[in-house]
Protein backbone atom coordinates (compact mmCIF):
# COMPACT_ATOMS: atom_id res chain seq x y z
CA UNK A 1 0.00 0.00 0.00
CA UNK A 2 1.17 3.29 -0.92
CA UNK A 3 1.36 6.09 1.26
CA UNK A 4 -0.87 9.17 0.87
CA UNK A 5 0.26 12.07 -0.71
CA UNK A 6 -0.02 15.80 -0.03
CA UNK A 7 1.58 18.93 -1.36
CA UNK A 8 1.02 22.54 -0.64
CA UNK A 9 2.07 25.36 -3.32
CA UNK A 10 2.12 29.10 -1.83
CA UNK A 11 1.60 31.98 -3.89
CA UNK A 12 0.68 35.38 -3.40
CA UNK A 13 -2.50 36.41 -5.04
CA UNK A 14 -2.03 39.99 -7.12
CA UNK A 15 -4.85 41.39 -4.46
CA UNK A 16 -2.65 40.61 -1.41
CA UNK A 17 -3.47 37.32 0.27
CA UNK A 18 -1.12 34.53 0.40
CA UNK A 19 -2.73 31.15 -1.01
CA UNK A 20 -1.85 28.01 -0.22
CA UNK A 21 -3.24 25.30 -2.66
CA UNK A 22 -3.22 22.19 -0.88
CA UNK A 23 -3.60 19.08 -3.47
CA UNK A 24 -4.35 15.01 -1.75
CA UNK A 25 -5.31 13.55 0.95
CA UNK A 26 -5.03 15.29 4.71
CA UNK A 27 -4.21 12.98 7.22
CA UNK A 28 -1.90 11.90 10.67
CA UNK A 29 0.76 11.38 8.01
CA UNK A 30 0.68 14.09 5.57
CA UNK A 31 -0.10 16.54 7.84
CA UNK A 32 3.30 17.62 9.45
CA UNK A 33 3.40 18.93 5.71
CA UNK A 34 0.44 21.14 5.91
CA UNK A 35 1.65 22.40 9.15
CA UNK A 36 4.97 23.07 7.87
CA UNK A 37 3.66 25.38 5.17
CA UNK A 38 0.79 27.15 7.26
CA UNK A 39 3.75 27.79 9.82
CA UNK A 40 6.05 29.45 6.83
CA UNK A 41 3.64 32.12 6.20
CA UNK A 42 4.76 35.52 8.00
CA UNK A 43 1.53 36.49 9.69
CA UNK A 44 1.00 40.24 10.88
CA UNK A 45 -1.92 42.25 11.07
CA UNK A 46 -3.92 43.16 8.44
CA UNK A 47 -2.52 39.94 6.80
CA UNK A 48 -5.04 37.87 4.69
CA UNK A 49 -4.02 33.78 4.31
CA UNK A 50 -6.64 31.60 2.09
CA UNK A 51 -6.22 28.01 2.07
CA UNK A 52 -7.26 26.31 -1.45
CA UNK A 53 -9.22 22.93 -0.39
CA UNK A 54 -10.55 22.32 -3.84
CA UNK A 55 -8.24 19.69 -4.34
CA UNK A 56 -8.13 17.84 -1.29
CA UNK A 57 -9.62 14.39 -1.77
CA UNK A 58 -9.63 13.02 2.02
CA UNK A 59 -9.51 14.98 5.31
CA UNK A 60 -9.48 13.63 8.84
CA UNK A 61 -9.32 14.86 12.26
CA UNK A 62 -5.67 15.39 12.50
CA UNK A 63 -5.88 17.60 9.25
CA UNK A 64 -9.15 19.15 10.52
CA UNK A 65 -6.76 20.11 13.86
CA UNK A 66 -3.90 21.59 11.44
CA UNK A 67 -7.04 23.88 10.24
CA UNK A 68 -7.97 25.20 13.71
CA UNK A 69 -4.33 26.00 14.89
CA UNK A 70 -3.37 27.63 12.25
CA UNK A 71 -6.88 29.60 12.15
CA UNK A 72 -5.98 30.45 16.05
CA UNK A 73 -2.19 31.26 14.78
CA UNK A 74 -3.96 33.80 12.42
CA UNK A 75 -6.35 34.86 14.94
CA UNK A 76 -3.88 35.95 17.46
CA UNK A 77 -1.82 37.46 15.01
CA UNK A 78 -4.21 40.35 13.53
CA UNK A 79 -4.56 37.80 10.24
CA UNK A 80 -7.78 36.71 8.37
CA UNK A 81 -7.82 32.80 7.27
CA UNK A 82 -10.21 31.85 4.73
CA UNK A 83 -10.96 28.64 3.57
CA UNK A 84 -11.86 28.18 0.08
CA UNK A 85 -13.08 25.27 -2.17
CA UNK A 86 -14.20 23.28 0.30
CA UNK A 87 -15.76 19.36 -1.19
CA UNK A 88 -19.39 18.54 -0.02
CA UNK A 89 -18.07 15.71 2.19
CA UNK A 90 -15.74 17.98 3.92
CA UNK A 91 -18.41 21.40 4.09
CA UNK A 92 -20.40 18.71 5.91
CA UNK A 93 -18.24 17.79 8.29
CA UNK A 94 -18.11 21.38 9.04
CA UNK A 95 -21.33 22.08 9.53
CA UNK A 96 -22.10 18.85 12.14
CA UNK A 97 -19.42 19.88 14.27
CA UNK A 98 -19.92 23.98 14.08
CA UNK A 99 -16.46 24.90 12.33
CA UNK A 100 -18.78 26.53 9.39
CA UNK A 101 -19.29 29.59 12.46
CA UNK A 102 -15.48 29.43 13.21
CA UNK A 103 -14.18 29.46 9.28
CA UNK A 104 -14.29 32.30 6.57
CA UNK A 105 -15.49 29.27 3.90
CA UNK A 106 -15.62 30.78 0.12
CA UNK A 107 -16.72 27.98 -2.59
CA UNK A 108 -13.83 29.12 -4.68
CA UNK A 109 -10.79 30.82 -4.10
CA UNK A 110 -11.51 34.19 -6.21
CA UNK A 111 -14.61 34.21 -3.81
CA UNK A 112 -12.58 33.97 -0.46
CA UNK A 113 -9.87 36.97 -2.47
CA UNK A 114 -12.82 39.05 -3.17
CA UNK A 115 -14.49 38.80 0.65
CA UNK A 116 -11.01 40.07 2.28
CA UNK A 117 -10.76 42.57 -0.19
CA UNK A 118 -13.71 44.14 0.86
Amino acid sequence: MTEPDLTVDQQIHEAGPVLLKVTGELDHHTAPRLTQALEDVHLSPGTALVVDLCDLTYCDSTGITVLVTAYQRAEAAGSSFSLAGLGRDLTRMFQTVGLDQVFALHPTTDAAVAAVRH
